[in-house]
């Protein structure tokens, strides 16, 4: 018999709720059974850039606390930074100060993340930019994370990096080789998109889970095709999630399990509803299994 907790804490994110406001969001998911929230820092939830960041971080630390919900504090905010392109700056922007830009934009995100409680900090590398070289680009994104890690430390919030397809850090191997690169910092740790393992790593998704054990910070989830990165809502995809959710209940991993749908806002109330109606009983399936093991 398995002594390890094998329930699976379900989230959704607020970039697939991006037409409510911020306190009706967490409400909705708060009456659907969820958990918790994946809040991607953005102009319309929660601003980084905006004034009275910490009197506006505290009013939601409290709202999240009402709802008996939890946080993973995400950075993927399309246009936060830069309204003509499209997550720039990156961390491997040609530019130092651009760069610098993407360092004090994700050590915010950590103090944020701080004062909420949140289990984790989100973040990925970006696209290589035209007329970087794979070395140089590696050498960016190690130099530029490397203050994000720190204040993670300081913190004692992890730092979740995430293997996005089309970006430097595309894959589980490359997150090893960033890892190894900055001498295996306690804080960094992984976020793993189920979908994209389907994507385009070469094991299943399953199996995925597994091999990212150790490092498994953030888990996001939705339904995908192989070659193909668009986030679907589940069934619409190719996904086998009952071995999914097993391997991930059999990891121990306590953090959020989090939904991500950022195309399907226009419906954000409804998807969340039916991804919770699809979830439920599969990770109760997956807890059942685990305990009877």
């Amino acid at each position: 018999m398995s002594t390890q907790d094998p329930r699976i804490r379900l989230g959704y994110g607020t970039n697939g709720l991006t037409d409510l406001r911020l306190d009706d969001a967490l409400g909705l998911l708060a009456d659907l059974g969820y958990e918790g929230v994946g809040l991607t820092l953005d102009h319309m939830h929660l601003d980084p850039l905006a004034p009275e960041l910490p009197a506006r971080t505290r009013r939601v630390a409290q709202r999240l606390g009402e709802l008996g919900l939890g946080v993973t504090v995400e950075t993927g905010a399309r246009y936060v930074l830069d309204p003509r392109r499209k997550h720039g700056p990156s961390l491997l922007d040609p530019d130092p100060d651009a760069r610098a830009r993407r360092t004090d934009l994700l050590v915010t995100a950590v103090r944020v993340a701080a004062d909420l409680g949140a289990h984790a900090v989100h973040c990925f590398s970006g696209i290589t930019p035209d007329g970087t070289d794979e070395d140089t680009a590696w050498k960016l994104l190690g130099e530029a994370l490397a203050p994000v890690v720190d204040a993670a430390a300081d913190a004692g919030v992890p730092l979740a990096i995430e293997p996005e397809p089309g970006h430097l850090l595309a894959t589980l191997a490359d997150f090893h080789r960033l890892r190894e690169q900055l001498g295996d910092p306690e804080p960094l740790g992984l976020t793993l998109d189920i979908g994209h393992c389907q994507c385009l790593e070469p094991q299943s998704p399953a199996e995925c889970v597994r091999a990212a054990a150790p490092w498994l910070r953030h888990v996001q989830i939705e339904d995908m095709r192989r070659g193909v990165h668009e986030h679907l809502p589940f069934g619409d995809g190719e996904i086998d999630f009952p071995p999914v959710l097993e391997a991930l209940a059999a990891t121990g991993y306590r953090g959020l399990t989090v939904v991500e749908l950022p195309r399907h806002s226009h419906a954000g109330p409804e998807q969340a509803r039916r991804s919770m109606e699809f979830l439920r009983p599969l990770t109760a399936g997956a807890a059942s299994a685990l305990k009877g093991a």
